[in-house]
């Protein structure tokens, strides 16, 4: 049973991942679409199963100040860490320290959004081991939007000055990571607590890289209308599998 949920989810994460390759010519549609399903990921699903898995020991308080805290180190992560330099220009007109920085913002959100399908994969495996009903809601809820996973991790390489290449490595990685979650769980476990606290950081994480990101570059140069709708369309398919799960 769990191979094949394994096994799903990879090919659920692939399947999105290479129908943003196939359109990339249109990926500032793509982009708008990622951005409200990344944002609605956030709200919909990881804060209110932190919020629940926390319940018996956190406050709410707690739970938002540690989202809070999630988005701020992303957001010193994005600002310092690979900090916009002031570059040299080259023959193309853009600086050397600006495309190596661009190039890192778009490793660092696709490792958040890897490393985000390996916690679903846990997720899964947890699950079961509670009981095999409850190991089958959670596992429908993660593959509704594994797909959109492989949309997100394409994304973020692509309009990060990434190859189509390097986009499908990193598809690979995020595709393989909920597999090796469930596979995790044969060898431990992991308390309520501590998943919550990891999904309200990841919270944050989600509402940086779609506002601050994925939104922005979505809108830059293209037409407002459309791009706008396909996040609402993003954040609107989200919302709707969760919500139906």
């Amino acid at each position: 049973m769990l191979i094949f949920i394994a096994l799903s989810a990879l090919a659920a994460t692939l399947l999105g991942g290479l129908f943003a390759l196939r359109l990339r010519d249109k990926l500032h549609l793509i982009l708008g679409f990622s951005a409200g399903a990344v944002i609605a990921v956030a709200f919909f699903d990881l804060m209110p199963e932190s919020l629940e898995l926390g319940s018996g020991f956190f406050s709410a308080h707690t739970i938002l100040t540690i989202v809070a805290i999630g988005f701020i180190i992303y957001l010193i992560l994005d600002r310092v860490v690979f900090l916009h330099a002031h570059a040299h220009e080259d023959e193309e007109g853009q600086g050397h320290d600006e495309h190596a920085a661009a190039h890192n913002r778009g490793i660092l959100g696709a490792a958040s959004l890897s490393t985000h399908s390996f916690l679903d994969g846990i997720a899964i495996g947890l699950a079961f081991q509670v009981s095999s009903a409850v190991g089958i809601i959670v596992t429908i809820a993660v593959l509704t939007h594994d797909f959109s996973d492989g949309i997100n991790t394409v994304s973020m390489i692509l309009k990060n000055n990434g190859t189509r290449t390097k986009a499908f490595r990193w598809l690979m990685v995020d595709a393989v990571a909920p597999v090796l979650g469930i596979l995790s769980t044969l060898f431990f476990t992991v308390p309520a607590q501590g998943l919550a606290i990891i999904l309200a950081l990841f919270s944050g994480f989600f509402l940086y890289i779609g506002a601050s990101d994925l939104i922005p570059e979505s809108h830059h140069a293209h037409p407002k209308f459309l791009t706008t709708f396909m996040t609402i369309l993003g954040a609107g398919v989200l919302y709707l599998a969760i919500s139906v799960i």
